[in-house]
């Protein structure tokens, strides 16, 4: 079983996207596909129409009965999604497992072995991880022997490339063996010049290291998504489905043996390289040149910073900016986000976060003081801690509470 992590600590570049329709295409192909959802958010079932509340066991329980050495067979968790394709979901409960396994020996690699139960029953395993770095993505590298790193071809993706693969590199020196780094350029809008630009230095700097196939902007991806289903089966026709399906062949075209002579270590001393010539396009790109380049006569300097500012305070986490804390995540599929903490008596009705975009950001600003607070998010009335911020404390009642730390001004 070849098993292939989709790795990127940045949300919104199209991650899980690519992790439920490239297990699809790989199906498609007639090759046994198991896609591992290692987010505890569970977009991957999500994206499956899977319906939460039906999920009995998850990757969590699978995980756990491998630390423990106790018996829940991973068949017990899989949900057939059509042929020769079959899910392991995750929940929430999957926020808690690096808490628990601390201090556990072996921690690192209970997810391979959970998957060498089953290498012989299926040819592909796609894990989805989640937008941050920890033990869940420590788990699934250790697993795999590839990774493959969707690049949205937009300004701000590419600014984080070079980190990206710094912490990949990271990780794969304390995994102690060989892993097969590709680049996948995702949502590519080639009517954009910033877009053209960017795929032709990556394609520059990585060669051999990149996907020839690039998965374009295409909206039927957003419907399928939103009708949970995978875009081979919503819409085999489209752009879409011929750009996943074109990935798939040229995956199992991939001969990953002569590849991982090179592996991480070619990358690495690419770093310096894209990361100076990150910096050179995106000045040449940036929105204020851009104004001049595209002739957007329509929109001032002034508006078009506006946005950029606008997006940067749209990734996930808590991030404080003076006085003023931001709390900023996503939930796709909710109704109401609130937020229950020290700072409003733990009362949710009193802070309720704005969905700011169209993919189900929310967001809420609060002027707190200096100070140390625990908080925790109420989704759709669902008590659950902050998936997007590592700073946890257990509470009495058996679960965890998210902690902020707001500094001095």
């Amino acid at each position: 079983m070849r098993t292939i992590a989709i790795v990127n600590q940045k949300g919104g570049c199209g991650k899980t996207t690519v992790s439920i329709n490239l297990a699809s295409s790989l199906a498609v192909k007639g090759k046994r596909t198991l896609l591992v959802d290692m987010d505890p958010q569970s977009h991957s079932a999500v994206g499956l129409a899977v319906p939460e509340d039906q999920i009995e066991l998850a990757i969590y329980d699978s995980l756990l009965s491998a630390s423990r050495k106790e018996k829940i067979d991973l068949s017990e968790i899989l949900w057939q999604i059509s042929d020769n394709f079959e899910l392991a979901p995750s929940n929430i409960d999957l926020a808690a497992f690096e808490q628990q396994m601390a201090g556990v020996v072996g921690r690192e690699n209970c997810l391979k072995d959970v998957l060498s139960t089953v290498s012989d029953h299926y040819d592909y395993c796609i894990i989805d991880c989640p937008p941050s770095v920890g033990l869940l993505t420590f788990n699934a590298i250790r697993s795999s022997q590839d990774v493959i790193v969707p690049v949205e071809t937009g300004y701000f993706s590419l600014h984080g490339l070079s980190k990206q693969l710094e912490t990949l590199k990271v990780l794969s020196d304390q995994c102690e063996q060989p892993i097969n780094v590709m680049v996948l350029a995702s949502m590519y809008d080639v009517r954009t010049k910033m877009s053209r630009e960017i795929l032709a230095e990556l394609r520059k700097h990585f060669g051999s290291r990149m996907f020839q196939t690039v998965i374009n902007f295409n909206t039927k991806l957003k419907e399928a998504a939103s009708l949970g289903q995978p875009i081979t089966e919503y819409e085999p026709s489209s752009k879409g489905s011929k750009d996943f399906l074109s990935l798939a062949d040229e995956l199992i075209s991939t001969d990953t043996l002569t590849h991982r002579k090179e592996m991480v270590s070619s990358l690495s001393r690419q770093l310096e390289s894209i990361s100076n010539n990150a910096r050179g396009i995106l000045e040449e790109t940036s929105p204020s040149r851009q104004l001049t380049q595209e002739n957007l006569k329509e929109e001032t300097t002034e508006k078009i910073l506006d946005k950029v500012e606008n997006e940067i305070e749209q990734y996930y986490g808590v991030r404080q900016h003076g006085s003023v804390i931001s709390f900023t995540t996503l939930y796709p599929n909710a109704n109401k986000v609130q937020i229950a903490g020290d700072f409003n008596h733990w009362q949710p009705e009193n802070t309720i976060m704005e969905k700011i975009n169209s993919y189900g950001a929310w967001q809420v600003k609060l002027n707190l003081a200096p100070g140390k607070y625990r908080y925790r998010l109420v989704v759709d009335g669902k008590w659950q801690q902050d998936p997007y911020n590592e700073n946890v404390e257990q509470n009495p009642y058996g679960d965890y509470n998210s902690l902020l730390t707001v500094g001095q001004v």
